[in-house]
């Protein structure tokens, strides 16, 4: 990745409330920084991925309670590391709310462009904000939505350290697909939250055999993917769990 000769950044707190900002200017210094910034590698990590602004207010309230009520006792209970785009929309906003209302304490990461976020020195006005509850915001090189996608899938690789982890999709529109493959190409389970739209639901459909996006049929075909239905109580705490090889409680 870029500038593999820089030295790794010290991690720049935030003023007042907020995550804790970590700038990443390469792959390299990935296991320096994160342990520096107090994140412990080597634990089992669920990497979120799909939709920002592409759900309605009714599916992300459903997800919200869903991840306070099915996911945040579980990922407590086992110091499950979360990684997502760290910005405050959709499942991104869902499960910061959630782990704040629930009081949780699991390591929350968000992996977002320099470019495409607000944070302090940043002055393009194309940018989203933060989410306020995530425990972290990693600072990666790039401009445009969709370049902080390998840096994603690299973090939660080194936090995991050899260990499990697992990627949930939840809604998504085109960078979803590539969040997907990626983790599919990195032997990543995939859980797919049925329900909630776009991405997620072609998917879904694609395992079903139903008809579908031809992208989603192509993605169906190349590892293991799960489906779990958005109304149905317990079944995503039960799916991670066993993806994760933890219990569910």
């Amino acid at each position: 990745m870029d500038d593999p000769g820089a030295h790794p950044p010290s991690p720049r707190p935030h003023a007042g409330d907020g995550p804790l900002i970590v700038e990443i200017a390469t792959g390299d210094d990935l296991p320096d920084v994160l342990d520096g910034a107090g994140l412990r590698r080597g634990r089992p990590v669920l990497v979120l991925v799909g939709g920002a602004d592409g759900m309605d207010d009714e599916v992300l309230g459903r997800l919200q309670d869903l991840v306070r009520t099915d996911l945040v006792p579980l990922l407590d209970e086992h110091d499950v590391a979360v990684v997502d785009g760290g910005t405050d929309a959709g499942v991104m906003r869902a499960i910061g709310r959630a782990r704040s209302t629930a009081g949780g304490r699991f390591s929350l990461v968000g992996v977002a462009a320099r470019g495409t976020v607000a944070a302090p020195g940043m002055s393009s006005a194309d940018v989203a904000a933060p989410e306020q509850h995530h425990t972290h915001l990693l600072l990666v090189p790039g401009s445009s939505w969709g370049d902080e996608a390998p840096w994603l899938a690299t973090v939660a690789d080194v936090l995991a350290d050899g260990g499990p982890s697992a990627t949930v999709l939840v809604n998504g529109g085109e960078i979803a697909y590539a969040d997907v493959e990626r983790s599919l190409e990195r032997g990543r389970p995939v859980i797919v939250l049925a329900g909630t739209g776009r991405t997620a639901d072609a998917l879904a459909d694609a395992i079903a055999g139903r008809q579908a996006d031809r992208r989603a049929v192509a993605l169906a075909r190349t590892g293991p993917i799960r489906v779990v239905p958005i109304e149905e109580p317990g079944a995503l705490r039960s799916v991670v769990a066993e993806t994760l090889g933890v219990t569910s409680g």
